[in-house]
């Protein structure tokens, strides 16, 4: 146990480890992309595996090898190798991808709690659209508060939920097989050949990979805490690889013990939300124990939800603020109260949240609301994930002038090559996800989601464009709005938004015209506003 424990003010590589697993991979993970492909995900998790994460882990190793005094993580490398504007809009990418990252971790802990108290899912046909997002915004709130006040949150919350959900993937991966044994070998999906497993690479396939990359990445945002280990240059790339091995055995051996329970070739539509529950409810009923593994599952998922909301919205924090240089980010947002922590930056994220929440509230469901929000975080997150291949390639351009006592590929044409391939797949994957999953195509939630994934991914990616030109009014004029402006802005980019959504959610003729022609007029208004000197204080 002294092993898997802080020493004074360094943290040890199991422990970077565990908090590098709940940011990359759970069982939630798994159930997604087993319901987007089915058994042949399993091919797709071995393919990823060895042309993706070991490679994508390492490259990272690489990094936090290079840039290992450094607080930023992926900005800083971006920063490093080419230059201050690049590494700040790293960082508001990277920590703008975050939001629906969190917004869906926070859906995840609610979805938790009502299976943890209830023991099934009839409270979500209790619960209506608006409500499922009021609590999900009070989760959010009360947890960034909890963050606030708990010292060592992060370490203490990582060590339990990250061990917790570990084990019980393992448990549930043997108890799957023994249960499979003790049936004579029936498995829920039937057939069940060679043939079952081997995807069919068309279209459809390429639109899901984005959530196959979503699922597997996210290991570069415990990057920051590299200053905080006692020899770096030797522990991350370790952490790493020790992450790689968790990750082989999650994906592969978890897919096929999915498949034993439920038929790959007709899955439950709200799988995503609740497969993991209806899988460890089907497990104990098997063993006689009822719903027991359910429920312990239902607080561990609870526990593990709460550990990544922790390391989100430290560490995506931390890669804005730190290292972005006061040239881009404006004043407000650097600044931070007595104990260090950018609470501006934390009310930001709170309202990019309530953003990212209004966009889905007009959905049918609140299982529909649960999977745009996956489906969004398999655009945006894999599109930022870009930036460290970009990084990597760069370093591998000039190496004499990046050195590293940890080397991913001592070939530098061969390393650059290897992080062009894996940036012209994430890039590719991203543009596929645009695309609405889970829904019939061409329906009118087809349309609707198509709409609100390019405005929040605009929103979202676009507000780190203005931030600068926010900056230099700072530098120009010592405030860069005044109140009445502020207010003016805040109204109109609001109301925009609420009009947009619900004119998204009608059966107008032309909606999406007048979509584009009302927020033309909304930007210019603000533009105007906005342009104005600010009257002095």
């Amino acid at each position: 146990m002294d092993d898997m424990q802080t020493h004074g003010k360094y943290i040890t590589w199991p422990i970077l480890t565990l908090m590098a697993f709940v940011t990359v991979i759970g069982f939630d993970d798994i159930m997604y992309n087993f319901q987007n492909q089915g058994m042949t995900v399993i091919t797709s998790w071995i393919l990823m595996l060895f042309l993706y994460v070991i490679p994508y882990s390492l490259m990272v190793g690489h990094l936090g090898s290079v840039f290992n005094h450094e607080g930023g993580g992926l900005s800083s490398w971006i920063r490093g190798t080419k230059g201050e504007f690049l590494g700040y809009f790293t960082a508001w990418t990277y920590w703008a991808a975050s939001v629906p990252y969190v917004v869906d971790s926070a859906n995840s802990v609610g979805v938790g709690f009502g299976w943890a108290f209830t023991g099934s899912n009839k409270f979500q046909d209790t619960m209506s659209n608006a409500s499922f997002t009021f609590w999900t915004f009070v989760t959010f709130v009360i947890f960034i508060f909890i963050q606030h006040h708990l010292k060592n949150s992060m370490e203490i919350l990582s060590t339990i939920g990250g061990g917790m959900m570990f084990i019980m993937t393992i448990l549930f991966v043997i108890l799957a097989f023994f249960g499979l044994a003790k049936s004579g070998g029936h498995m829920a999906t039937q057939p069940m050949t060679w043939h079952t497993i081997i995807p069919k690479f068309d279209l459809k396939y390429w639109s899901t990979v984005g959530m196959l990359i979503y699922a597997v990445n996210g290991c570069e945002l415990i990057a920051p805490y590299v200053t905080q280990m006692k020899n770096p240059r030797r522990e991350f790339p370790k952490a790493m690889i020790a992450l790689s091995v968790m990750t082989a055995f999650l994906t592969i051996f978890g897919s096929f013990a999915l498949g034993i329970y439920f038929n790959a070739y007709h899955l439950p539509n709200d799988l995503k939300m609740n497969g993991s529950y209806y899988a460890f409810s089907a497990l104990g009923k098997q063993f006689g124990v009822g719903n027991l593994f359910m429920y312990i599952y239902a607080w561990t998922s609870v526990l593990y939800m709460c550990a990544l909301l922790a390391v989100l919205l430290d560490a995506m924090t931390r890669m804005l603020i730190s290292d972005t240089g006061e040239k881009y980010m404006p004043k407000f947002l650097r600044k931070t109260n007595k104990d260090g922590l950018p609470i501006n930056g934390y009310l930001l994220t709170c309202g990019l949240s309530a953003f990212i929440m209004l966009l889905g509230v007009f959905l049918p469901e609140m299982n529909d609301i649960f999977n745009w929000l996956l489906n969004l975080n398999g655009i945006i997150s894999p599109g930022v994930t870009c930036w460290i291949f970009f990084a990597f390639m760069q370093i591998r351009k000039n190496s004499k002038k990046y050195p590293s006592e940890y080397v991913f590929i001592k070939n530098d044409k061969l390393a650059y090559l290897a992080g062009f391939l894996l940036l012209l797949v994430t890039a590719l994957a991203t543009m596929l996800g645009i695309a609405p999953q889970d829904v019939k195509e061409f329906s009118h939630t087809w349309w609707y989601e198509l709409i609100i994934n390019i405005v929040a991914v605009v929103v979202l990616i676009g507000l780190g464009a203005i931030l600068p030109s926010i900056r230099r009014r700072e530098e120009k004029y010592g405030i860069a709005f005044d109140k009445k402006q502020w207010t003016a802005i805040f109204a109109l980019i609001i109301g925009s938004i609420i009009l947009d959504v619900w004119l998204g959610g009608t059966k107008i003729a032309w909606r999406g015209l007048m979509i584009i022609i009302e927020s033309a007029v909304a930007l210019c208004l603000v533009f105007l506003i906005g342009r104005r000197k600010p009257e002095s204080n």
